[in-house]
Formats: C-alpha cells, sequence, structure tokens
C-alpha cells in the first residue's frame, strides 16, 4: 500500500462520478421506455439485463413466507436485534410539529408531516444486502409513512429475492416488494407503471445507472442522494494496531473496486507497518480481486507532520466512515467537522455501524459530508410552516409589511395587506 507524504498529493479529494455520456444516455432512454411501456419495459429489461423471465413483478405473501423458513433461525434473531438497534435509534431523531403564541395573538409554528409514500432501493443480483432494507424502511417506518415500497433485482439464477432480504423486509415492515432493479426500477418508482404506484421519494445505494437515474428523475421526486463508492478514512496514531488498521481499511476495500480506504497518521511507523500488513493480509482475503484493484487505485496513507495536520486532512476528506484509532479519540471528536459517521476507538471498527449498533449506514460519500447527513427520519418527513396573525397583530405591522413589498415593486402585495388595514 502507498505511503505518501500530505503534500504529495495536490489534492486527495475524490471527485463525483456522473457517468459517461454513453451512460447517461442509456438511463434516459430506460427512463423513457419505462414511462412509455410500463410493465412490459420493466419485465423486457429484467431479460435482458438480469436474464430472468418474470410473470409477476410483485413479491407474494406466499414467496416472503417461504423466504423466511429458509434462513436460519439464529440469523432471523440476529436480523430482528438489529432491526430493533436500528429502530431504537431513530425513534430518539423524532422531532414534535410546535407552536408559539405571542402575547399580541400571534400564533407561529412548524408542522411535521411524514411523506405518503417512498421507494426503498435495495442492490442485488450477485449479492444480498438485508443491512440495507433495514437502513431504509425502518426510519420510514418511524417516520410515519404508510406506503413503503421496496425493489430490488431478482438473483440471476432463481428469480427470486434472496431469502435473507425478503426476510429483513418483513421484520422492518415493508408493504410492497418488486422483483425489479437498475435504473428502470427508478424509473417505475418516480413514474409508476401499471403494477408500481409511484413514489414521493426514493432512497437507497445502487450502482452508476441507479444513481445516474436518481439524479435524472430528481426534482418529479424527491431524492435522499447520490451515492458513490463506499469509502473509509483511519485516523490513528502511533498507539494503533497494525493488524486492526488493516482489517478496517479492507473492510471496505473488499466492497467495490472503486472503493476508497484510506489511512491518516503522523506516526512513519505505523504506516510502514500497516503497509506491510495489508499486504499481508490481502493474500488470505475471498475478494482479493476487488480489494487489490481499490487499494491500488484509491488507497493511500497518508503521513502528516503533526496530528493537527491529520485532523485537518480528515476534515478536507470529509469522509463516509471516519475511524479514531489514538490514545484519546474523545478528544478528537470535538475537532472533526466533516464526516458521514465517526467510530471511536479500537472496539468501534466500522462493521459495527454496517449491521448492528443503531446508527443508519447509508451516508454521504465523495467529499459530500461536508454538508450532507446520513439517512433519517427526517428524510421522511416533510415540514409546513404555521403562521396565525392577530388583527392587532395586523395593524401593529402592516404598514412595515406593505413597505417591503413595495421596495420590491410589488404593488399587489402591498395591497393585500392594506385592504385589511382600511376595515
Amino acid at each position: 500500500m502507498k505511503i505518501l507524504k500530505i503534500n504529495d498529493q495536490v489534492s486527495i479529494k475524490r471527485s463525483v462520478d456522473n457517468g459517461t455520456e454513453e451512460q447517461r444516455a442509456i438511463v434516459k432512454d430506460i427512463i423513457e421506455t419505462v414511462r412509455q411501456n410500463g410493465d412490459q419495459a420493466l419485465k423486457e429489461y429484467t431479460e435482458t439485463f438480469d436474464g430472468i423471465s418474470l410473470e409477476d413483478l410483485a413479491v407474494t405473501q406466499a414467496e416472503i413466507e417461504e423466504a423466511c423458513s429458509q434462513v436460519d433461525e439464529e440469523i432471523l434473531e440476529i436480523i430482528r436485534e438489529a432491526a430493533d438497534n436500528i429502530r431504537s435509534f431513530h425513534e430518539k431523531q423524532l422531532r414534535p410539529s410546535w407552536m408559539t403564541t405571542e402575547e399580541n395573538g400571534t400564533v407561529l409554528g412548524q408542522k411535521i408531516t411524514s411523506l405518503d409514500s417512498v421507494g426503498l432501493y435495495v442492490p442485488g443480483g450477485t449479492a444480498a444486502y438485508p443491512s440495507s432494507v433495514l437502513m431504509n424502511v425502518i426510519p420510514a417506518k418511524v417516520a410515519g409513512v404508510k406506503r413503503i415500497v421496496l425493489t430490488s433485482p431478482p438473483d440471476k439464477k432463481t428469480g427470486k429475492l434472496p431469502p435473507a432480504v425478503l426476510a429483513a423486509a418483513h421484520i422492518a415492515g415493508a408493504g410492497e416488494i418488486y422483483k425489479v432493479g437498475g435504473a428502470q426500477a427508478i424509473a417505475a418508482l418516480a413514474y409508476g407503471t401499471e403494477s408500481i404506484r409511484p413514489v414521493d421519494k426514493i432512497t437507497g445505494p445502487g450502482n452508476i445507472y441507479v444513481a445516474l437515474a436518481k439524479r435524472e428523475v430528481f426534482g418529479d421526486v424527491d431524492i435522499d442522494m447520490i451515492a458513490g463508492p463506499s469509502e473509509i478514512a483511519i485516523l490513528a496514531d502511533e498507539t494503533a494496531y497494525a493488524d486492526e488498521v488493516a482489517a478496517d481499511l479492507l473492510s471496505q476495500a473488499e466492497h467495490d473496486p472503486m472503493a476508497s480506504a484510506v489511512l491518516v497518521t503522523p506516526s512513519s511507523a505505523l504506516a510502514e507497518k500497516v503497509s506491510a500488513e495489508v499486504e499481508r493480509q490481502l493474500d488470505r482475503l475471498p475478494r482479493q480481486e476487488i480489494a487489490l484493484q481499490s487499494i491500488r487505485d484509491y488507497g493511500a496513507i497518508y503521513v502528516t507532520e503533526s496530528m493537527d495536520e491529520a485532523v485537518e486532512t480528515v476534515n478536507h476528506l470529509a469522509p463516509e466512515h471516519l475511524e479514531i484509532l489514538t490514545k484519546n479519540p474523545m478528544e478528537l471528536l470535538g475537532r472533526i467537522r466533516h464526516a458521514g459517521a465517526v467510530f471511536l476507538g479500537r472496539f468501534s471498527p466500522e462493521p459495527v455501524g454496517d449491521y448492528f449498533a443503531g446508527p443508519n449506514h447509508v451516508l454521504p460519500t465523495n467529499g459530500t459530508a461536508r454538508f450532507s447527513s446520513p439517512l433519517n427520519v427526517e428524510d421522511f418527513q416533510k415540514k409546513s410552516s404555521i403562521l396565525l396573525y392577530s388583527e392587532k397583530a395586523l395593524r401593529d405591522t402592516g404598514d412595515k409589511i406593505a413597505a417591503f413589498a413595495r421596495l420590491e415593486g410589488l404593488e399587489a402585495h402591498a395591497r393585500s395587506i392594506e385592504t385589511r388595514l382600511r376595515k
């Protein structure tokens, strides 16, 4: 694993992948075809891309029950416990509507309302991600969303969704489940087909075609974010264990050839040990080819002059996942401004958050943690302002409001106020 001085690089930040012109054209064509041909287009794309011919797109209750029976009871219990942790964490994010009444009778407030419907995309096809099901469905349920639609590509061999995915969907409380993936699923959720009614918001990660489709439909529906490949930054000092740091870097590198794994440390000795340890552990990794490409293309160890410079570097990166493996990690937490999720200490490795602890693992990538947050309950709610002015309040302030309207050249606005003041 390459070791660099921080000044060796002009920029260590990743750029957002906007796709190629060809990819964007393909996505636009898929979306338009789904809008025109509905279910038939979804079935044809599923056969083209997944090699599966489907009679029905919807997952039946019988399929869900069959899937749950195929999952080991011990695994089901783990999924249930993880779901409980995730639900408990997200329930703490709930905020009530509120109103205040002033002495002059004015009532101001904010009304919080859950979205009517959301579509949750779960990647699949060659792998199963029940954790993504929990992380998307549960905050929507906690927020009060009544209609929750889940889509995921079918297994290329069985034509079904993986049993663990369906079991997680059942435990989390998804209402409708469809065997549809890719950009075509995003189009169906945004615009509807004969089988799938449109939703108000789409969340969940996916490949570049899913990401581009979400970007394309944004405005007609809301989306959570444009998620890029997974990334981890580890901020460590000389007290960190090299084998643990290496294992944590590889935990993200095995996700995707484009995943990013970065160590930032002022310790040259740790840097050397971790570099050697990564090479050693790579030899024994089942997903070695994927992890090797990730480490080669997007992995690095940055050696800084001081811990202050290391912290500054991490804030510049604004990573999706940040582990702080230092002697006193809590002392550095207050200085971290930009990170999707922060993992403190050697007993809080990133997979704890991926699966079990409770915080959401749908996180901002590509440096967007500078201005965005993990998926949360508020993503499934909207806010309405409440205004009730008393007659006294309007008479006390009406002339000021009218003057402000005329300042902007909006005479009808001013007259809207003054017609009331004259009575």
